[in-house]
């Protein structure tokens, strides 16, 4: 968050000045600071307030994801118009299931960019944790799908937490240590490919029956995705209008009705549109389950960051860690638990990667996995100096990453120049990155 950066600059200013200057210029540097830094949904009173906000934000250079969306668009026309099959239903659907892989991984190592830090055991940590959750579910073990996901995953938030320990109790380099868990990892994988009989060839099966399976490898009915996008739409509605309306009665500022509106009618064409793509599937109508499990995912995660304590002082680490020290942020725990965050959802992410191949092997490509998710969270707008970051990056940068594949895929187009195009838009995105940090600190 780029209000987080200046109100971290700020704070860092004022630990740094003598005493007697801080008890005169204290409270203008932090109103001034707060003007400048103030989002359009507290600063407006009106829709044409709120819009007139954002717009001096983007000429501020603060873009957020308009820039991410704008190109999102205009490659999406340029498959269409180059490959008339790109926006066919079945494609689309095809889409959505190859783009939350990398979304998933994307959220994962944004927990590990906002604090300006990178975690490249990710890739081999999820693959160890989808084999782990294969094994339990197949004889011998034979135990339920839950407990096989309990237990991968959770290994993976073990991984991250120990490397967290070792990046903030004994001041190593995070590149260093998950270069260590990267290795350590993809042994992992291979000796639990050798202890296991039932990986033929170092691979082991998902159960077709497995929810496991059918995560990404099944849809809900037509009608199911009616009635979750109802409720969806619902809960979304009534959680927006609460939230505002409990803001207000507290005397505290709200965005504008309108705004609210707005945003509930939004979320609802989207939602709209989703279904009716996905039950205009010929084979397969209706919407695959990865779907909602990556949205969830994703609201989650922006819960945790946006509205929490942790979330908010993960923010503040990042921007200026030793102003967050200073004003008595826990700064070593945090980074722990940012840690566990990666890992924990990396878990996930590798849950979601064996459930579109239906199985798991040790071949698994761990080191393309940790590059894409760098790719997805930065692309979608993430910041590679920390304190800026949401999970709506690692969504619209996964997309993005998935647009770009499946394109060049019906286009014909080989990987070698596919790899070339993904590696021109990532560097595109950091150079915006950049430039965007620039202008905001010239103004």
């Amino acid at each position: 968050m780029a209000e987080s950066e200046e109100l971290g600059a700020a704070t860092e200013r004022l630990a740094s000045a003598p005493d007697a200057v801080i008890g005169v210029n204290a409270e203008a540097e932090l109103s001034d600071t707060a003007a400048t830094a103030l989002p359009p949904e507290l600063a407006a009173g009106s829709v044409g307030e709120y819009f007139a906000a954002w717009g001096r934000r983007l000429r501020s250079g603060e873009s957020g994801a308009a820039p991410v969306v704008v190109g999102l668009i205009v490659v999406i026309i340029f498959f269409q118009v180059e490959q008339s099959e790109f926006l066919t239903s079945g494609n689309l659907v095809n889409l959505f299931v190859q783009a939350s892989i990398y979304i998933m991984f994307g959220a994962a190592e944004l927990f590990a960019l906002i604090l300006s830090e990178i975690d490249l055991s990710i890739g081999f940590a999820a693959g160890a944790g989808a084999f782990i959750i294969a094994e339990i579910n197949q004889p011998p073990v034979d135990l339920p799908w839950w407990v096989g996901v309990i237990a991968g995953v959770g290994f993976c938030g073990a991984v991250g937490g120990i490397q967290g320990l070792l990046i903030t109790r004994l001041s190593l380099p995070s590149f260093i240590v998950t270069l260590g868990g990267f290795l350590a990892m993809e042994g992992v994988i291979l000796e639990l490919a050798n202890i296991d009989p039932t990986a033929l060839g170092g691979v082991i099966s998902v159960p077709g029956a497995s929810p496991v399976y059918k995560l990404a490898g099944a849809n809900m009915s037509a009608a199911l995705s009616w009635i979750v996008l109802v409720v969806a739409v619902s809960a979304f509605a009534v959680l927006r209008l609460r939230s505002a309306w409990s803001r207000r009665k507290r005397k505290l500022s709200a965005p504008p009705l309108g705004v609210t509106l707005i945003s509930i009618v939004v979320t609802a064409i989207g939602g709209l549109v989703l279904v009716i793509i996905c039950n205009a599937n010929g084979t397969t109508p209706g919407v695959p389950w990865v779907v909602p499990f990556v949205l969830v995912v994703i609201l989650g995660w922006s819960f945790v960051l946006g509205r929490t304590r942790l979330g908010r002082y993960m923010y503040a680490i990042g921007a200026n860690p030793e102003a967050a020290r200073r004003a008595g942020i826990n700064v070593g725990r945090i980074r722990t638990y940012a840690f566990i965050m990666v890992g924990l959802t990396a878990g996930l992410a590798g849950m979601v990667y064996e459930s579109r191949l239906g199985s798991i092997s040790t071949d698994v490509d761990g080191g393309d996995s940790v590059l894409f998710a760098v790719a997805a969270a930065v692309i979608g707008g993430a910041s590679l100096f920390g304190g800026r970051g949401k999970p709506l990056n690692a969504l619209l940068g996964g997309l993005v990453i998935a647009v770009v594949f499946n394109g060049l895929g019906l286009m014909g187009v080989s990987a070698a120049i596919q790899d070339l195009v993904t590696a021109a838009v990532l560097i595109a995105a950091v150079t915006l990155d950049a430039l965007v940090r620039r202008r905001a600190t010239a103004t």
